[in-house]
């Protein structure tokens, strides 16, 4: 079973980036869905060779874009208002504490700020525990495997 800060950055490893991915003119304000884009989503966005893989440097490009898109008042900081961008309906309780666990994740100083390399440093981590097989290379799928299993479980474990 996940434990709830595994469940909490599952979660936020599928939903930020659709929320704030470098393609969307306003991040918090989703257009209808007559007239979403037909472009990938989630993890896939960030595939831009379109090779059906996310390798390191394209998660890494699409890191930065985020943390810039993020980063409204350009201070190479994010606080919790810049990081959890809304979309006009206010946050249920449960979403405000899984935010705050988030955010805490992020957090590794304790400051109250995530700083570029805070989050650079978790986008790193998410990354290595979605690469199952070690190639270097991430899909959805692997990704979905990889969040199934405890962070401590091997990746052998999880295929059985």
């Amino acid at each position: 079973m996940l434990k709830p800060v595994s469940l909490v950055a599952a979660a936020f490893l599928f939903t930020l980036p659709a929320l704030a991915a470098p393609s969307d003119p306003d991040p918090g304000k989703a257009p209808p869905a007559r007239e979403r884009p037909s472009s990938p989503s989630g993890l896939m966005r960030y595939d831009t060779n379109k090779d059906g893989f996310v390798d390191r440097s394209e998660w890494a490009a699409g890191q930065e874009a985020r943390f810039k898109l993020l980063d409204t008042n350009n201070d190479g900081k994010l606080t919790k208002d810049e990081l959890f961008v809304g979309n006009g309906v206010p946050p249920s309780d449960r979403q405000i504490r899984s935010q705050a666990t988030y955010f805490g994740l992020l957090d590794a100083d304790k400051d109250g700020i995530v700083s570029k390399a805070e989050f650079l440093a978790q986008a790193e981590r998410n990354f290595a525990r979605c690469d199952l097989d070690k190639d270097g290379r991430i899909t959805t799928a692997e990704c979905r495997q990889a969040l199934r299993r405890t962070p401590r479980e091997p990746a052998s474990a999880a295929k059985r």
